[in-house]
């Protein structure tokens, strides 16, 4: 076996679809953000304006989050010690659990070292402590989700995309006394829209199945006190496990659960993906800490980036750009084709100093490539302009017009 060979044909083959992934050099600038210092292909760092950050809110330039982990550095030190189980364990883990189980009306919360691992290990244990069950997965759930119902070893369905009719054929068609999840997410973050939660928990209620939600690209983002749309929309309540990060719009890192008591012990005893984990450092643990206190007060910054994404989208439609329709945050520029995806993200960064990333197969379908713009709060209309110019530029050169 030529080992070698075969790991440069597995590159060769992304190189020739155009899906290799090229990691930017970046530093942001705290206190200034979006903008940010780019060092790949230059002598010296280069300004760019960061416009594919899920740091939503810039909550991880926030004063009060930056202060809250200086604080826990000079008073803990850096690193937690090890698992929860063995040294692991802080005040500042136990608190922002707290903070977590009342943010979503529940009785209890779990954190993780991401939103991958708290999916992961939440759908792999639930599907083992629930003999014959069968989980129920809308066919657009994120990679984790994907992966957690494989691990779980039980049977699946998937489901068409928010398609309730589809979903309620595959429920009726289940032993009625079989265990039954529904797993789904609140914000599909490359199209931009939301799931019916609401109906969604009437097929539930229907056919005595569990739901679970994943709101990480929905909590502190939406709802009166950042819970995510399941608050904004009143049905939190109505659903069993809801799953979020803390590393999109709370601004640092981490992943969690929040459940009933019972379920929440459950996967704290069983998972293995939080048993034998170092724990959050206890830095970034009061980093986070400070961040959702401070969305759960204020609807300032929710309210920006809501306005911010509203205006952007009008500007790329007036253009005549292939802006895709978004019921949230999100904003998906269409492109098609993951070659001209890719070269106008490369002509943005290099003669505009504007980065998006292109988001290609597998996490978007083939023929769907498209760049994701995520503005904020501090993205203004001045660089909005200047963007869509850009934009309305590159679109119309002939290279591109050629590829397209």
């Amino acid at each position: 076996m030529d080992y070698g060979r075969v790991f440069a044909g597995a590159i060769e083959r992304l190189h020739e679809e155009g899906r290799y992934r090229v990691f930017i050099d970046i530093l942001r600038n705290r206190g200034s953000y979006p903008n940010a210092r780019c060092f790949a292909g230059h002598n010296g760092p280069k300004p760019i304006t960061v416009w594919c950050s899920n740091d939503y809110l810039a909550m991880g330039q926030h004063p009060k989050v930056i202060a809250a982990m200086e604080e826990a550095l000079h008073d803990v030190g850096a690193g937690s010690g090890g698992t929860r189980n063995i040294g692991g364990n802080t005040h500042y883990h136990i608190d922002l659990e707290h903070e977590l189980a009342d943010l979503h009306g529940k009785e209890a919360a779990l954190l993780f070292t991401s939103g991958y691992v708290s999916n992961e290990a939440t759908l792999s244990t639930l599907g083992k402590l629930l003999p014959g069950c069968v989980i129920f997965s809308d066919e657009l759930n994120h990679a984790s989700m994907i992966a957690g119902i494989r691990n779980a070893g039980c049977e699946k369905r998937v489901w068409r995309h928010n398609d309730l009719a589809h979903l309620e054929e595959l429920l009726a068609a289940e032993d009625p006394a079989a265990p039954k999840l529904i797993a789904f997410e609140s914000v599909y973050s490359m199209d931009g829209d939301i799931a019916p939660i609401a109906a969604i928990c009437d097929l539930a209620n229907r056919y005595h199945a569990l739901t679970y939600l994943d709101e990480v690209h929905a909590v502190g983002m939406y709802g009166p006190r950042g819970g995510g749309i399941s608050e904004r929309d009143a049905v939190a309540g109505r659903v069993t496990i809801i799953e979020g990060t803390l590393g999109k719009a709370f601004g640092v890192m981490g992943g969690y659960i929040a459940a009933d008591r019972a379920i929440v012990d459950c996967i704290r005893s069983y998972a293995p993906g939080f048993i034998f984990t170092t724990s959050l450092s206890p830095v970034l643990v009061a980093g986070v800490l400070a961040s959702v206190r401070h969305l759960k007060a204020s609807s300032e910054e929710r309210d920006a980036q809501q306005a911010a994404a509203a205006l952007l989208k009008t500007l790329m439609a007036d253009a005549g750009l292939p802006v895709m329709a978004s019921e949230s945050h999100i904003v998906p520029l269409m492109v098609g084709c993951p070659m001209r995806a890719k070269r106008v993200s490369d002509i943005l960064l290099a003669e505009y100093g504007v980065y998006v990333q292109p988001i290609n197969y597998p996490t978007v379908p083939r023929g769907t490539e498209r760049l994701r713009f995520t503005p904020g709060p501090a993205h203004d209309e001045t660089m909005m302009r200047e963007l869509v110019a850009a934009l309305v530029e590159i679109w119309g050169r002939d290279e591109l017009r050629a590829a397209a």
